[in-house]
């Protein structure tokens, strides 16, 4: 009976230190995931960052912007996507305020002969952007595909968005722009640039006609998306032509 109790003793006295070790392993275990995350994302940077020896300097504020609650500003080359959304080191910036054709969207010109001005509007922007490198994008919003939203400015200060609204290549969207650039939208329309010789359908309302369309890449942000952050959406308003929208 003796040695039963004190063999019962024994066990009791090794049971905390048991816990610790499990504990430990836990957490340990926990740390080697969080590591491996880390690991990972600073692995898909370098992958879309520039491998010129100067860039590396530059990642590891790259990778604290892309992960920010609200990163700040974005600087580099763009590649153009479409006419309202561009990719600087990997990342997809969507354009604040403005709606562009879609890629396969076509218009009618002053002959009432269809073209691609999704495509057209494509080319504008490229050309817009090879006359003055980097660009440079400032954070306002997130969108429902987890894109930047963005305004951005050519090197040479340029607005972006209000270049391409005031020759005729994207539409101001005032559900978002709320209007911001209704006055170069009047001026394409007076001058008849580009869209607006002759007719054509609200990318919106394009959009809401051909539903079948896959949806833009996404660039999920590690959960750091809110309910309250502005997201620009596909709006479900009947088709029109906007021949006669500004009148």
């Amino acid at each position: 009976m003796r040695n039963d109790r004190q063999s019962r003793r024994h066990r009791s006295r090794l049971r905390p230190g048991r816990r610790s070790s499990v504990a430990r392993a836990s957490r340990g275990r926990t740390f080697a995931v969080a590591s491996l995350a880390v690991a990972g994302l600073a692995a898909s940077a370098y992958a879309v960052f520039p491998l010129a020896a100067d860039s590396h300097g530059d990642l590891g504020a790259t990778v604290a912007n892309w992960t920010a609650a609200n990163p700040q500003t974005i600087m580099g080359t763009a590649s153009v996507v479409d006419g309202d959304t561009i990719e600087v080191h990997g990342q997809r910036i969507r354009f604040n305020g403005i709606d562009a054709p879609e890629s396969r969207q076509l218009c009618k010109d002053a002959n009432r002969l269809d073209y691609p001005c999704g495509s057209r509007s494509t080319e504008a922007l490229d050309t817009f952007f090879a006359a003055s490198r980097p660009v440079q994008c400032n954070f306002v919003a997130w969108d429902r595909y987890h894109r930047f939203v963005r305004d951005c400015r050519r090197a040479d200060g340029a607005s972006v968005a209000s270049w391409m609204v005031e020759h005729g290549q994207a539409l101001d969207w005032p559900r978002y722009s709320h209007g911001a650039y209704a006055e170069q939208q009047l001026q394409a329309k007076t001058a008849r640039n580009w869209l607006w010789t002759g007719e054509f359908e609200a990318p919106w309302d394009w959009r809401a006609g051909h539903s079948d369309d896959p949806k833009p890449p996404t660039n999920r942000k590690l959960d750091l998306i809110t309910h309250r952050q502005v997201a620009q959406s596909y709006s479900c308003q009947p088709r029109r032509l906007l021949a006669n929208l500004l009148m």
